[in-house]
């Protein structure tokens, strides 16, 4: 998922920041625009997506702001990058903020754990950023990634039992741990509280 990065902010007319109600009235319009373009009904995209009519008419309306994973799922049935359907217009600021509040970067939130991507959707995907939140409980399991794959994780919060493949160990608040993921693994949330930690993703190039 690549685009051409931002040019730099002037310094006689620097952009006005785009609010997150902003960047979803613009995702709105551009899922709107493209069902139109291909002359698709609702339920049209709703069976090419997966994602129910009723979610999609409140996205057109601006009415939802949908989260990451509805958004992959919209893209790959119109068949383009994630960062074709999200991406605001060029801006020239040097500056991209993902606010907390944005649920567009909300990757997953169930019962298990809320993973909320702190990378820009649109840069290409070499190496990925993450906050994940697991609780009492919650576990975040996953099948291996492609050969060479790495993780970096530190936690902020709690405890958690790390497991990938065959090693496992327990980590606490300030510890970090860098892992194989190109076999299974798992994080664990082995306290009595949620836990809080930060992860990032390395891609071999």
């Amino acid at each position: 998922m690549s685009a051409n990065p931002a040019r730099k902010q002037t310094a006689t007319n620097p952009p006005a920041e785009l609010s997150p109600d902003e960047i979803s009235g613009q995702l709105s319009q551009r899922v709107r625009a493209l069902r139109k373009e291909r002359g698709w009904s609702l339920d049209s995209l709703s069976a090419a997506c997966g994602v129910s009519r009723s979610m999609l008419s409140q996205i057109e309306r601006g009415e939802a702001n949908p989260t990451l994973a509805v958004t992959v799922r919209i893209s790959q049935a119109f068949g383009i990058a994630l960062g074709e359907l999200v991406e605001a217009p060029i801006s020239t600021s040097s500056i991209e903020v993902i606010r907390a509040e944005d649920r567009t970067f909300h990757y997953r939130s169930d019962a298990e754990c809320r993973i909320r991507t702190l990378s820009p959707l649109h840069l290409e995907k070499d190496v990925e950023f993450y906050e994940v939140l697991l609780h009492i409980g919650g576990k975040l399991k996953s099948a291996p990634h492609f050969k060479g794959t790495r993780e970096f994780l530190t936690v902020e919060k709690g405890k958690i039992e790390l497991q990938s493949g065959d090693d496992s160990t327990l980590l606490g608040p300030g510890d970090s741990a860098s892992y194989r993921v190109d076999v299974p693994h798992t994080i664990t949330n082995a306290g009595r509280g949620e836990a809080v930690l930060f992860l990032v993703v390395i891609y071999q190039n």
